[in-house]
């Protein structure tokens, strides 16, 4: 199959940067409603789009119904809130959570009716500066194929048109844009309930480093776009510094989500914190131009193909161990509500209510 490779923005002398900008979502949280994998009552629990498989991590100890039940996805409850260290008590771990809350049918908004991220964190309420992070049950990985899973979560092998989009199971919304360059502008779709917290976006790029990026304090009534511009950013082209890469084979240039920041200080009030998220969405200028080549590089050398193999290997290997530890966490807690009947007590009292009636005769 002929593929087609990419052009560096050398081009961009001879044009505005503005050419070549671009908006992609990089999360919509209302495609992360539980839709396969039913629990006991029929009640679905898991996302069939992001759902992921972490039994091939797990050892040969477990048995085959156990390893079925190792999977989790980005559907919205599996969502994790992690507090600093001053932060974590026992109450509070117990309490911050994430929920899919639905908006009302009767909204003004465009996404009436469907499920956004709901979030409870509950920050100390003395004098102290206070975090928690927001983060998905497993880092995004870049480099799973797209394919789709059934109602039971069991994904199928990629079919020739999967393949032929060249797509990565995440993008689409669903935590990670490819080919990009620099940043112009990151927006959130929240809902503010008059909260002096601030709010953080986290990104990871391709080389692995993460950067956060501050939106604004969260101290308003309603739905709202939080913004932020990068103040760096060059857009006269005449002044910017032109870097030639080769073209093959450097891979497409990602970012993906990792969380978001929320941040109490500690001259504001304490407690609860609750807010919603919609989607987080960037503009960018793409990092390479695409365009036919006349040689099919890839099939004849297939580097890329080697390299993001690995990435793939080492994403999948991390992701596996840590849902494993978590599964057996799970399998050790005690599932019991209350003390059963003390059938001893009850078998000593029949005994001795037996006597006594032997006695009377």
């Amino acid at each position: 199959m002929k593929r087609t490779f990419s052009f560096v923005a050398a081009a961009m002398l001879l044009a505005g940067a503005s050419t070549f900008a671009e908006e992609a979502t990089v999360i919509d949280f209302t495609k992360l409603q539980a839709d396969c994998v039913s629990d006991e009552n029929g009640n679905p629990t898991e996302n069939a789009r992001t759902i992921m498989d972490f039994s091939t991590a797990a050892g040969a100890t477990f048995t085959e119904d156990q390893k079925d039940l190792m999977k989790t996805s980005l559907a919205l409850p599996r969502w994790e809130v992690i507090l600093n260290s001053s932060a974590r008590t026992v109450q509070a771990l117990g309490l911050s959570t994430v929920v899919a809350a639905p908006v009302k049918s009767e909204s003004s908004q465009p996404f009436a009716g469907k499920e956004v991220m709901g979030v409870r964190v509950v920050f100390p309420e003395w004098n102290s500066n206070a975090y928690a992070y927001i983060r998905p049950p497993f880092e995004i990985p870049a480099y799973e194929p797209l394919s789709t899973a059934d109602e039971n979560g069991v994904r199928a092998e990629p079919t020739e048109e999967e393949k032929a989009s060249g797509k990565t199971l995440f993008e689409d919304e669903y935590g990670v844009v490819k080919n990009v360059g620099t940043l112009k502008s990151i927006a959130v779709t929240t809902m503010g309930m008059n909260y002096p917290e601030g709010l953080y976006v986290l990104l990871k790029d391709t080389d692995g480093i993460e950067r956060r990026y501050f939106m604004g304090y969260l101290g308003f009534d309603g739905w709202k776009t939080l913004t932020w511009n990068n103040p760096q950013y060059i857009s006269e082209i005449r002044n910017r510094e032109i870097r030639v890469y080769p073209i093959y084979p450097r891979g497409l240039p990602f970012v993906k989500f990792t969380g978001f920041q929320i941040t109490r200080d500690a001259n504001h009030i304490g407690g609860d914190f609750i807010g919603y998220f919609k989607d987080v969405r960037i503009i960018f200028d793409k990092a390479l131009l695409t365009s036919d080549r006349d040689i099919a590089d890839e099939d004849l050398w297939g580097i890329i193909g080697k390299k993001e193999a690995a990435r793939q290997a080492a994403e999948m290997s991390k992701f596996g161990n840590k849902q494993v530890n978590r599964y057996l966490e799970k399998a050790k807690m005690a599932t019991e509500d209350s003390f059963t009947e003390n059938l001893n007590a009850s078998a000593g009292a029949a005994q001795t209510t037996g006597g006594s009636a032997a006695e009377a005769k």
